[in-house]
């Protein structure tokens, strides 16, 4: 590492970056990004759970499918607000952010994504999946349900807001697939295609 200029590993550090989030948010981004993806796909709230399974059991799973498709979507429509917000996180990157996060953990770099983005991104996905939602009144009967669960104790009061619910698990999957970009790039620099990562992660290899 001693032979890799400061230049060059910010330089490195924010095309790994860019091309690792921008990846992540282009498979999340369209349909069945959220829903075709099993390690990142919505269910219902876990303290629902026992409801749901008594709706199979009874004969009701298509209202539970048609509202866990609803809630993928709307994280679907979401995640391309993502886009400008990374490259603006890049953008900003400090030198002492880019060593950091070089000679840091696999997932240094989504750490640092969620440090910069994550608040504005909440605000920025959140009325997009309300919008969603509120197009489909099996989430608006959700909501009316659970707010009498909450009262009854058969709910936790942070799953009653469905909006909510989705907009964290919609971000909570966003980082995770920024995150496997990340480890893909650092394993594999090579596979990248641009120089500047092969030169620095490559210098991290040996």
């Amino acid at each position: 590492m001693e032979a890799i200029s400061r230049q060059d590993a910010g330089a490195a550090l924010k095309a790994a970056l860019e091309k690792g989030s921008l990846a992540a948010v282009a498979n999340l981004g369209r349909i069945d990004g959220f829903l075709g993806n099993p390690q990142v796909k919505i269910p219902l709230p876990e303290s629902t759970r026992r409801a749901e399974r008594t709706m199979r059991r009874l004969g009701m799973g298509r209202y539970a499918d048609e509202l866990i498709v609803t809630m993928n979507r709307a994280a679907e429509l979401a995640v391309p607000e993502a886009k400008a917000l990374f490259i603006q996180s890049v953008k900003k990157m400090t030198v002492g952010d880019a060593k950091r996060i070089i000679t840091g953990g696999e997932t240094a770099g989504t750490v640092y994504f969620q440090r910069t983005t994550r608040d504005e991104l909440h605000q920025r996905f959140l009325p997009i999946v309300e919008k969603a939602t509120a197009r489909v009144q099996l989430a608006q009967r959700y909501e009316q349900f659970a707010d009498k669960a909450v009262a009854v104790g058969m709910l936790k009061k942070e799953d009653a807001d469905l909006d909510q619910y989705v907009t964290q698990k919609a971000l909570d999957g966003l980082y995770f697939m920024v995150a496997e970009e990340e480890k893909k790039i650092r394993k594999n620099p090579v596979a990248s295609g641009t120089a500047i990562i092969r030169k620095v992660f490559g210098a991290l290899q040996r």
